[in-house]
């Protein structure tokens, strides 16, 4: 009932920068959470941030702090997140999902995008 589209994804190199966008459309009304998960090939779907829908409650993946910031616009209905001293290890498909709650786990989520390929170069 909710879709989810990624966005902004791309090849940068190392050091560099990406902000992502995901944008909800259907049955927004509700205040969902949402969260950002990455795999990368050969590897489990790990989270990396997620913000409640107004922003009082975020996390990060300690791999990530300092490096990555998670924003949302709730009028526009969507989230952002601002990736910068991107590294090889972040290499992955990134995915946005909706939920009831601001969890760190996949299954706290019940929506999901298609994903969006961030690759960074060494």
């Amino acid at each position: 009932q909710v879709q989810l589209v990624e966005s902004g994804g791309g090849l940068v190199q190392a050091g560099g920068s990406l902000r992502l966008s995901c944008a909800a459309s259907g049955r927004t009304f509700r205040t969902y959470a949402m969260g950002w998960f990455r795999q990368a090939p050969g590897k489990e779907r790990d989270f990396v941030a997620a913000s409640s829908w107004s922003g009082g409650t975020i996390h990060y993946a300690d791999s990530v702090k300092r490096r990555f910031t998670i924003s949302r616009d709730n009028a526009k209905n969507t989230v952002y997140l601002q990736m910068n001293s991107l590294n090889p290890e972040d290499t992955a498909v990134y995915y946005c999902a909706a939920g009831l709650v601001t969890g760190i786990r996949s299954a706290s989520y019940d929506y999901w995008g298609q994903g969006t390929q961030v690759t960074v170069s060494s």
